[in-house]
């Protein structure tokens, strides 16, 4: 674990860490509004460093970075700007982006704006940087003022005026916060809670939340034409008991991203308790891309970019994760594009040689009319399967015949038309 001072500016320098092996691709993340980067949990930093390097940060005016708005204001749209700041301090020229709530806002705004940057992105507690309408299966669509509010309970805590509630009084302010965000699916620990708070007022120094994000100018944030062309394999993590972007915000999310992919983690708000690490791990990890052929087989656009050798294809589909220690599992959804499991990978297909014609042919027609036209003669049965060989050999051609061998080939599927054509009638 290393830990790195960022200068953005005369006024704005960053606290950073990173773990994980230099040898891995760079994994950034980018937390909630007025969090420190200590508000990503141990247990889920060190899931994802066992495949990436991990990259995490104070926002401005968070933990251990400037505290410059008062006299230095900035807009959110710069915040953004300070990731593409953190990549080039590690000197890092592409890396997945994982953003949360406000830190998925500004992983949008890096899909739009610095899609040469992004790996991949994933996104979650976060509405949507476009007006596109929400698509419903029955063709109706709903405008983006009329999409669910954020729940009352947690507006009427954020209503509270700002006051000087000590050391004590401010943890508890704030685990009451994370209960609120945490939803009332998985059960809430005050205790985990209130000493990840703790490790965060130690770290800052101080105990006073910051408020200054709120502050900040949020125009200039729309970007529905970037979004809905964008390459960049997105994955939006759909959280069932998310109060501040309920359901169907994450819908909406996956429609105005191109290509994006829908993952639902059962049981999920808008805090990161320890019962969702794993499955929220495993599905950052093992994004479900869907599989295809590799690109050398002539198909090599919007590609995995974890493997230049498994080639894969991005599609919309939405699937439904359910907890455990090894990938989620991926149920499929009615999609063409759907997949089973993240889990287990399939294979790039084989080229199709004459070692598999036997596997490739099996149930054809051309090899189901054949089975009933010489079920009764074994010696028809051998000759007919010896020309639908000789046939695909000629098609496909053969990695181990020679060119005698598909001579002689030709010779019996050139005999065998004859002797099954009709004779001519002499003119």
């Amino acid at each position: 674990m290393n830990q790195r001072s960022v200068q953005v500016d005369p006024a704005v320098r960053l606290w950073s860490e990173v773990r994980g092996a230099p040898r891995d691709s760079t994994l950034l993340l980018i937390m909630v509004a007025g969090a420190s980067g200590l508000g990503w949990p141990e247990g889920l930093v060190d899931a994802l460093a066992m495949r990436h390097r991990v990259v995490r940060y104070d926002h401005r005016d968070t933990g251990r970075s400037s505290l410059s708005f008062d006299t230095h204001p900035y807009r959110i749209v710069d915040l953004a700007s300070d990731a593409i700041a953190v990549l080039d301090a590690y000197e890092v020229e592409r890396a997945h982006i994982v953003g949360h709530s406000l830190g998925g806002m500004l992983t949008q705004l890096l899909i739009a704006d610095h899609p040469e940057r992004l790996l991949s992105a994933a996104v979650m507690g976060a509405g949507a940087l476009s007006s596109t309408p929400l698509s419903h299966p029955d063709g109706s669509r709903t405008p983006v003022d009329r999409l669910p509010p954020i729940d009352a309970r947690v507006l009427e805590l954020w209503s509270h005026p700002h006051e000087d509630r000590g050391p004590e009084g401010e943890l508890d302010h704030r685990v009451e916060h994370w209960r609120l965000l945490n939803g009332d699916q998985v059960p809430f620990d005050s205790q985990e809670f209130r000493t990840l708070e703790r490790r965060i007022i130690e770290h800052a120094g101080r105990y006073e939340a910051p408020m200054t994000h709120g502050r900040a100018d949020h125009s200039g944030m729309d970007r529905t034409e970037e979004l809905a062309r964008t390459e960049v394999p997105t994955l939006v993590i759909s959280a069932p008991a998310e109060p501040v972007f309920p359901a169907p915000h994450p819908d909406h999310l996956a429609q105005v991203i191109a290509g994006a992919r829908l993952v639902e983690i059962p049981g999920m708000g808008h805090a990161l308790p320890r019962a969702v690490h794993a499955p929220l791990a495993a599905a950052v990890l093992d994004p479900p891309w869907p599989r295809t052929p590799a690109p050398d087989q002539g198909r090599g656009r919007n590609l995995d970019p974890r493997s230049a050798k498994r080639g894969t294809w991005r599609g919309r589909s939405r699937h439904a994760v359910d907890p455990g220690p090894c990938s989620p599992r991926v149920q499929e959804h009615p999609s063409p594009h759907a997949v089973s499991s993240p889990c287990s990978q399939t294979p790039r297909r084989r080229p199709r040689t004459a070692t598999r014609l036997q596997e490739q042919t099996q149930g054809t027609p051309l090899r189901r009319r054949q089975n009933r036209q010489t079920s009764r003669d074994p010696q028809s049965h051998r000759q007919a399967r010896k020309i639908l060989v000789d046939k695909e050999l000629l098609r496909w051609g053969s990695t181990r015949g020679t060119g005698q061998d598909r001579s002689a080939a030709a010779r019996r599927a050139r005999a065998a038309r004859q002797a099954s054509s009709p004779a001519r009638a002499e003119p």
